[in-house]
């Protein structure tokens, strides 16, 4: 079975739900069968790479809340976080451009490190004091490192805007297909989708239902064909 993840670095939400569909998939009796692949989706496309701001002023003037209400969200955020066990800086955090770590993904996802890749970046966001958005690429470098690719690598894909960048496009568009307006969004074996950071039992029951609904293959066979086994392919006989 496979599950695909729609979401961006800079979305604390998806922070946290990924740490409760992972909870819900270490249970999964199925789970060594179950393939799991991110795909890209940005909050704030529309965000030049060297505009960098506080969280709280861009939470202000986006959503029109005032600096208390702001400040009242991440706290919440906050608890939410340490609930499942993870780290959460609820001040002096800052928001910026994801594009370049989504390229990043993608290369990650060709050498086998997706998740690796991406955990670290969340933690580096959200729980860590060094910002991801204002030190420059050296720093997503860094974190490519960590989370096992070669730096060479890491620079090659971020000194080309171009590398990757159909790739993270195309996951942007099939989120919009699929009816995402908002991530976290789970897709299992495109049949289910399961939106926001729901409860850990919710991703549980999702992918029993997946999983139980899985259709068998329909085989087509007419008798008489050729084809190849383990013990060689059959030659007609003349």
């Amino acid at each position: 079975m496979k599950v695909e993840i729609w979401s961006d670095i800079a979305c604390p939400w998806c922070y946290v739900g990924k740490a409760r569909f992972e909870k819900a998939l270490a249970a999964f009796p199925h789970r060594d069968r179950v393939e799991v692949v991110h795909r890209s989706f940005e909050l704030d496309p529309g965000r030049a790479k060297g505009d960098v701001q506080p969280v709280l002023t861009m939470l202000t003037r986006k959503y029109g809340m005032s600096e208390a209400q702001a400040q009242a969200g991440e706290e919440n955020l906050g608890a939410q976080a340490a609930a499942e066990g993870l780290d959460y800086r609820t001040r002096d955090r800052d928001h910026g451009n994801t594009f370049d770590m989504h390229r990043l993904l993608h290369l990650a996802k060709e050498q086998g490190r997706q998740d690796e890749l991406i955990q670290r970046l969340y933690r580096a966001n959200f729980a860590e004091e060094r910002s991801v958005f204002s030190e420059g690429d050296e720093r997503l470098v860094e974190l490519a490192v960590e989370a096992g690719l070669e730096a060479e690598d890491a620079r090659k894909v971020l000194a080309d805007p171009t590398a990757y960048a159909d790739e993270v496009r195309t996951d942007e568009r099939e989120a919009a297909e699929l009816g995402a307006n908002g991530v976290p969004f789970f897709v299992l074996d495109r049949k289910y989708g399961v939106s926001g950071a729901q409860p850990a039992e919710v991703f549980t029951e999702a992918l029993t239902q997946a999983w139980g609904e899985r259709s068998p293959l329909k085989l087509i066979d007419e008798g008489g064909a050729q084809a190849c086994g383990p013990d060689g392919c059959a030659v007609p006989q003349q």
